[in-house]
């Protein structure tokens, strides 16, 4: 995504496909969760950041909306929907977060588990992805402030999302970039938005005014 001196703005095209593997009870999620891939567990806690582009809902991730909808356990589901995403550096510590979280409800519910309905069922899903040019190319820093602000939602769930737990760091591709061209305090400003609590319209407006104010 980066040369040394030019930021290349890339996107990212998702294909979804389905495994064939379901859950219609609580111990079913927990089993299935602990051993289906990385890119399954990263589709069902981040897909809604990129599916609501132009206003803010009350964002469970997949797992704490079916346990809420589909299972009726609402302090489970809360539970699952108030781990905080941006905490994590890797898929395996999330997964370990969800596991955890759902290991303690079950050890302390006092009633068998509910199980529902066959058409009701959670199927796992997961996400093929295709890296691809959007052929925008900042060569320097208030060029690359200009881009971002035209940049497209996928362009930059890309660069922003996907890049902390690709890159294994609490930062992102734009961070990682400015701080490489001597800009560490734009980097660290960036840094500081939390992409889970802004629509992407929000985030890119966001940036772009960290820029302006240089």
């Amino acid at each position: 995504m980066t040369t040394q001196k030019s930021f290349i703005f890339d996107t990212q095209l998702h294909l979804v496909v389905v495994t064939g593997i379901k859950a219609c009870t609580l111990q079913e999620l927990r089993t299935e969760l602990a051993r289906i891939s990385e890119s399954s567990v990263f589709l069902h806690t981040h897909q809604e950041y990129l599916a609501h582009d132009f206003q803010q809902t009350a964002r469970y991730n997949d797992f704490a909306r079916w346990v809420s909808e589909a299972l009726r356990e609402e302090p489970l589901a809360e539970k699952l929907a108030a781990i905080d995403l941006l905490a994590f550096t890797s898929i395996a510590e999330l997964r370990d977060a969800l596991l955890r979280t759902i290991d303690t409800y079950l050890a302390t519910l006092d009633r068998p588990g509910y199980q529902c309905r066959p058409e009701e069922a959670f199927h796992f899903c997961r996400s093929r992805s295709f890296v691809l040019p959007t052929g925008l190319i900042a060569d320097d820093v208030g060029d690359f402030f200009e881009k971002v602000a035209s940049i497209s939602h996928a362009s930059l769930y890309f660069h922003f999302f996907e890049a902390r737990l690709r890159l294994g760091r609490q930062t992102n591709d734009f961070s990682r970039w400015l701080t490489d061209r001597g800009r560490p305090d734009l980097a660290s400003a960036i840094d500081g938005l939390n992409p889970y609590v802004r629509t992407l319209d929000e985030l890119r407006r966001d940036i772009v005014q960290l820029g302006a104010q240089t």
